[in-house]
């Protein structure tokens, strides 16, 4: 299978993963809008939140709602952007759920975003780790 996000829930394409858990992973955005963007997927490969199973429908959800907690307390944001994108500019074919880092005057207006990419690895890794830690049992 040639998804990305499949081949990254497999450990065969490097991610700085922050999160994992039994049916869901998270990890930062390669191409973050601001340092703490974080992407939840599910493990099974579903294209949309319509194909996700409603089992797993509000678990998914919960940890949503932890990572945008973590993101925030982490990186220093004011609130969060949650999002899911159902094939219309989703980039990747298989769900995921966006927790970008919000800020008043940072910038984005309406859905055309500039992205922030890290300064550098070590500075992607001081985020996820922090993420990592804020998000540990």
């Amino acid at each position: 299978m040639s998804c990305v996000f499949c081949r990254i829930v497999r450990g065969e394409v490097p991610a700085a993963i922050v999160w994992e858990g039994e049916d869901a992973l998270a990890f930062l955005d390669h191409r973050p809008l601001f340092p703490g963007h974080v992407l939840l997927v599910p493990r099974a490969h579903h294209e949309t939140l319509v194909d996700l199973p409603a089992a797993q429908v509000g678990p998914f959800f919960v940890q949503g709602q932890r990572i945008a907690a973590a993101v925030e307390r982490v990186v220093g944001a004011q609130g969060t952007f949650v999002a899911i994108n159902n094939r219309v500019s989703q980039s990747v074919p298989h769900l995921h759920l966006h927790v970008v880092p919000r800020t008043r005057g940072d910038g984005l207006k309406g859905f055309f975003w500039p992205r922030h990419p890290y300064r550098e690895d070590a500075e992607r890794e001081a985020v996820a780790s922090a993420l990592r830690q804020a998000l540990a049992p």
